[in-house]
C-alpha cells in the first residue's frame, strides 16, 4: 500500500472514524427493529467487543510503540499508564452512568442531569479512546516506521468498528426502555460515536505535528482503551446470568482481532 505518502492521513483518520461512527449508528438503529436485546446476547456482544479492545491494543498499538522505540519498553509504559491516569482522571470528573446501573450509581461530579442524558456521556466516555487510537494508528502509518503500517491501522478500524455494533445498541435499547421514543433513542446512540472522529483527528494531527512523541502517543491510546475494558465493558458484559457467554465473547473477540491485524498487517 505505497500509497499511503499521497494520501493526507488526517483524512484516512477522518474516514476510518467516520466508519467506525457509522457502525455505532448501525447498533443504535437496532431499536427499530427489536423492543430489547436478549442479555445472553448483549452479555455476548460487550464480551466481544472487550475481546477486540484488548487484542487491537497489543497488536495495532503497543507492539509498534515498543518497535518504533528499537524494542525499549519504557516509552511504552509511560504513555500506556499516562493513557490509563488520564481516562480515570476523566471517569472521576465526567458526570455518567453506566446502562443498567441505577441513578444512586451514577459518577463524577454531582449534576441534575437526567438518566438519559448521563448513560449519553458514559457510552461517549468509551468511545473517545477508539477514536484517538484510529487516528494515532494512521498518524504512524504515515510515518513509515517499523511495524506501524497502512494494513494495521485498517485492521485496527476494521475491528473498532465491528465492536462498535453493540455499543451502539447498548445505549439506544436502555433509552428506549426509559420511555424516549426509538428516533430519539437512535440519534442519542449514534450521536455517542461523534466523538470518535474528533479523537482520530486529534490523533492523527499529534503524531503527525510530533513525531517524537509517536510511541508515547500509540501507547497512550491502549491505556486509555485497556482502562475502558477494564472499568467498564468487562463488568457490565459480567454482570448477569451469562458470565460464561460473555468470557467466551471476550476469547472471540480477541482472536477475531488478532487474525485481522496478522492477516492484515
Amino acid at each position: 500500500m505505497n500509497w499511503l505518502p499521497t494520501a493526507d492521513p488526517i483524512l484516512l483518520a477522518l474516514l476510518g472514524t467516520g466508519f467506525t461512527w457509522l457502525m455505532t449508528a448501525v447498533g443504535a438503529g437496532f431499536v427499530f427493529f427489536f423492543k430489547a436485546i436478549k442479555p445472553w446476547l448483549m452479555d455476548t456482544m460487550l464480551g466481544f467487543a472487550a475481546g477486540v479492545m484488548i487484542a487491537a491494543s497489543f497488536w495495532s498499538l503497543l507492539n509498534p510503540a515498543i518497535d518504533l522505540s528499537n524494542g525499549n519498553p519504557l516509552p511504552a509504559l509511560v504513555g500506556f499508564l499516562l493513557g490509563g491516569v488520564f481516562l480515570r482522571g476523566v471517569d472521576l470528573l465526567l458526570p455518567h452512568l453506566h446502562p443498567g446501573d441505577d441513578m444512586c450509581e451514577c459518577e463524577g461530579i454531582k449534576t441534575p442531569w437526567g438518566k438519559s442524558t448521563l448513560m449519553f456521556l458514559a457510552v461517549t466516555l468509551h468511545n473517545f479512546p477508539e477514536g484517538l487510537a484510529v487516528g494515532v494508528a494512521f498518524g504512524a502509518a504515515a510515518s513509515g516506521l517499523g511495524s506501524a503500517t497502512l494494513a494495521g491501522a485498517l485492521a485496527l478500524t476494521l475491528g473498532i468498528g465491528i465492536q462498535n455494533l453493540p455499543e451502539g445498541a447498548a445505549l439506544s435499547m436502555p433509552l428506549r426502555r426509559e420511555g424516549m421514543s426509538k428516533a430519539r433513542s437512535f440519534f442519542w446512540g449514534q450521536f455517542s460515536g461523534m466523538v470518535e472522529p474528533l479523537g482520530g483527528f486529534l490523533g492523527a494531527s499529534l503524531v503527525l505535528m510530533a513525531q517524537p512523541v509517536l510511541p508515547y502517543a500509540l501507547a497512550f491510546a491502549a491505556g486509555a482503551m485497556i482502562f475502558v475494558v477494564a472499568e467498564e465493558v468487562i463488568p457490565e458484559s459480567q454482570k448477569g446470568a451469562h458470565a460464561h457467554l460473555a468470557t467466551l465473547g471476550v476469547m472471540l473477540g480477541f482472536a477475531v482481532m488478532m487474525f485481522l491485524d496478522v492477516a492484515l498487517g
